[in-house]
């Protein structure tokens, strides 16, 4: 193997903790690390989206981009398509070599495969458990083609190797894959490409680099001097410029990782939104578009501008999410004279950027519920999680990439909001079955998430647990299958070692000793793979009770009767739905 590629390879085991995969199986989770993080900047587990196994038709390595979320099991599909009024949706397959050369037998048999794995008929070819799930998550985007907003799916094929060139041969097999998977009718574009030594380096390269752009900003004037901010401009820019070189991914689609810090996902077309789109479609309202609307505010950590050109790294767009995304919906119809107003601010002052935040989205009807992204706590959590001894740290992950550039973090030990948030549901809120609807988790429970009062240490317990479970499923000490119930995993683990009373509220001292329980097991990997083995057991029955009425495994961990179940064979009645632990 190539001496860059080898150095990177160990590098990305290490950061990754997959010393126990061998080299080959190595080698498909970082071409699928790499491939997948040019569609999805957000931070996600390469080795939970390998197939693995036999049967699985070539299939290395698979992501599904959903409305801007990387999903990989049919269950968060699922959960995704059930709430969503409109898809967009990329399926992006990999298959990766470590041999320098390309094969054409290698592009046929993976687009045949590939054709029977879309087709709506019965599988003719034994299929790995991987393979049977993506085939559920086909048919839950395809069930209601009426949702895909503008256009089907995407197809998107990497056949990753370290070649270093593209014989034509091999070319003229990668267009007539692509004609062959077009036939089925059922994607929008369909893109069969090979990935060479030198393009696996780039990608590398861009995936753990924190989120940089660089934009042409002419009408712009500099801000004065003030405390915390390093620069400050404001001005106009084409919304052209904005949309091409802020808001587009490397697969065309919206950088959701850009608006983590706003305080509001997109809302839709409501009554503003309606507005500022019917503004782009009127002739004359569209060249006062500046005038008309509220624009948006960019906070950078790194800044740098040279004469009209603006760099950025490291970036949130903390305001204007709805903006922004009215004018991607709309990017086919603008032109360079629609203008927006934008504010670049360079900060390193997380103070400051808090202020921000708070100031520029209180100038609209803001909950306070609504600015807990930026709370007291959040930053409290983050710093415990981090205080923990070496062997114990886990990182808490406020800000995209935030520890994108730090050698010394190895990757699984960092736990993103939503991890946070499910996990903690799962064990302490007594909710394994709700959170996979994300959002209307935080809806439900946002008198019982991130509050000033709560224990820090319960929700480091959670992730500590959260943590532990997937290393078991990495290292298929769980199989992969099986990856489905890791939240009801977690509420089983804190029944087992707490009982079922809620967490007390109001005891720091009962709550570290419960947490303190969890934790002994958590961090002893033998006894956490003895207890896990046990309660995946006993989760199994359940399993097998909900699949002889012929429900699927991804529907049927989202169901409060499944949950009931699992406490049932656990030993205790049916929750009380709104009791917290």
């Amino acid at each position: 193997m190539d001496l860059v590629i080898r150095s990177r390879l160990e590098r990305f085991q290490q950061d990754r903790d997959l010393s126990g995969l061998s080299q080959d199986e190595a080698f498909e989770a970082f071409a699928g690390f790499c491939v997948l993080s040019g569609y999805y900047e957000g931070e996600f587990d390469p080795g939970a989206f390998r197939t693995g196994g036999e049967n699985d038709l070539g299939i290395d390595v698979f992501g599904i981009l959903v409305n801007g979320e990387l999903l990989h099991d049919s269950t968060e599909v699922l959960a995704v398509v059930e709430n969503a009024k409109q898809l967009d949706v990329q399926f992006i397959v990999i298959q990766a070599k470590t041999s320098a050369r390309f094969e054409t037998k290698v592009i046929s048999d993976l687009a045949d495969n590939l054709k029977h794995v879309f087709s709506p008929a019965h599988l003719a070819y034994p299929a790995s458990g991987d393979v049977v799930d993506l085939r559920s998550s086909i048919r839950a985007l395809y069930a209601d083609i009426s949702k895909f907003a503008e256009k089907p799916p995407r197809l998107r094929v990497r056949y990753v190797t370290t070649g270093e060139q593209i014989a034509d041969l091999v070319e003229k097999k990668l267009r007539a894959a692509e004609r062959s998977l077009a036939a089925l009718e059922q994607f929008a574009e369909v893109e069969f490409a090979c990935v060479t030594r030198d393009e696996l380096v780039k990608l590398n390269k861009q995936a753990t680099e924190a989120v940089k752009a660089n934009f042409a900003m002419v009408k712009k004037f500099a801000m004065p001097k003030a405390p915390g901010i390093e620069q400050a401009y404001t001005g106009l820019l084409p919304t052209t410029e904005l949309v091409a070189n802020v808001l587009t991914d490397a697969g065309g689609g919206i950088r959701k990782t850009l608006f983590h810090e706003n305080v509001r996902d997109f809302q839709g077309y409501n009554a503003v939104n309606s507005e500022i789109k019917n503004s782009l479609l009127d002739e004359d309202r569209r060249r006062r578009f500046a005038a008309l609307h509220n624009g948006i505010t960019i906070v950078a950590r790194d800044m740098r501008v040279v004469g009209d050109e603006v760099y950025i790294r490291d970036f949130q767009i903390v305001n204007g999410c709805q903006t922004c995304h009215v004018l991607f919906d709309m990017r086919e119809r603008l032109t360079a004279e629609i203008q927006v107003h934008v504010r670049v601010v360079h900060s390193e002052d997380e103070k400051v950027i808090g202020d921000i935040v708070a100031a520029t989205n209180l100038q609209t009807a803001i909950s306070e519920e609504d600015l807990t992204s930026r709370e007291q706590f959040h930053k409290d959590l983050e710093e415990h999680f981090a205080a923990h001894e070496p062997a114990r740290r886990l990182y808490y992950e406020r800000r995209s990439k935030q520890y994108s550039s730090r050698q010394d973090v190895e990757k699984t030990r960092i736990v993103t909001r939503p991890q946070l948030t499910r996990a903690y549901a799962a064990m302490f809120l007594g909710d394994p079955s709700g959170v996979g609807r994300y959002q209307q988790l935080l809806e439900a429970r946002k008198d019982d998430l991130f509050k000033q009062g709560q224990q820090p240490f319960a929700y480091y317990t959670a992730a500590a647990a959260y943590y532990r479970v997937e290393w078991l499923i990495r290292n298929r000490r769980v199989e992969p299958k099986y990856s489905a119930v890791r939240y009801h995993l977690l509420a089983a683990l804190a029944l087992r070692l707490c009982g079922p009373d809620p967490l007390p509220r109001n005891s720091k001292k009962a709550v570290e000793k419960a947490c303190d329980g969890i934790l002994a097991v958590v961090w002893d990997g033998a006894a956490s793979a003895n207890v896990v083995g046990d309660l995946l057991a006993r989760i199994k029955k359940a399993v097998e009770q909900e699949a002889a009425r012929g429900i699927p495994l991804g529907e049927m961990v989202r169901t409060q009767r499944f949950a009931d179940s699992v406490r049932e064979e656990l030993g205790f009645p049916p929750s009380r739905r709104g009791e917290t632990r």
